[in-house]
């Protein structure tokens, strides 16, 4: 129970690599490759002891899971302005207050979403060009709960065209985004996946709550490569299940 409470205690700080400038400026550096890649995130701060020694990490491959009769995710997320951020590992969108989702009897807030390529999660083996990370807080709790969305190439998608054109290039740039929609990244059905998993960057918080959205959302090819003429690959590599149940939803 200590350790995880104590897991718990850097939630906050891992919400965002955004969140974690603080740790970034005191050297935590960290990257997707190399002697900073996810191998060694361990060994880079003490903070992201459970990288290495976590038994909860994610990402996973989603395979092996278990039909349950899971509560519908709710969304409430509104239209409004934003501001999206090259933060050094990734293209976030910064939220304002006031979007939600709702799974049973919790409600989380919309914090950010941002994207990662390839697609951190697997299903049964395969991968997917993008995926959306929705990052939402326990109003409650305080403890993460993460929509994931895999974006493939298909048809034009005008939430996902608006945002890509403005991507900024340059890490640290900042764009105001206005009149952003998040709705229009969620796919037709929200049938979803979900297990209790950790932050897929460092310090790897565990004890956030993963739901993964069965149906992908297309984007058009040319849209996901500015992304990854940006960042090519940002994924971290996918971890073992550790005999965890992934459920998934009628």
């Amino acid at each position: 129970m200590e350790r995880r409470n104590f897991i718990k205690g850097f939630i906050a700080l891992g919400a965002c690599p955004v969140c974690a400038k603080a740790a970034s400026a005191a050297g935590n550096h960290w990257s997707y490759s190399g002697g900073e890649g996810p191998r060694h995130w361990a060994e880079l701060d003490r903070k992201n002891f459970v990288c290495s020694g976590g038994t909860q990490q994610s990402p996973v491959d989603v395979s092996g899971t278990i039909e349950a009769d899971l509560p519908p995710i709710s969304i409430g997320w509104h239209k409004g302005g934003g501001v999206m951020v090259n933060n050094g590992h990734t293209i976030q969108i910064n939220m304002p207050a006031g979007s939600t989702l709702g799974r049973g009897g919790r409600k989380y807030d919309l914090l950010q979403f941002h994207f990662h390529a390839p697609s951190e999660h697997h299903v049964e083996g395969r991968t997917f060009p993008m995926e959306a990370h929705f990052v939402h807080k326990d109003r409650d709790t305080g403890a993460l709960g993460v929509l994931a969305v895999f974006l493939t190439p298909g048809a034009a998608n005008t939430t996902f065209a608006g945002l890509a054109a403005a991507f900024p290039a340059q890490e640290g740039a900042e764009v105001s985004v206005d009149k952003i929609d998040p709705n229009g990244l969620l796919p037709t059905s929200l049938r979803y996946w979900t297990y209790e998993g950790s932050l897929t960057t460092p310090p790897c918080s565990e004890n956030v709550d993963w739901m993964v959205a069965r149906e992908p959302v297309e984007v058009t090819a040319a849209d996901i490569e500015r992304f990854t003429a940006i960042y090519p690959a940002n994924a971290r590599p996918i971890v073992s299940q550790n005999r965890r149940f992934i459920l998934s939803s009628h």
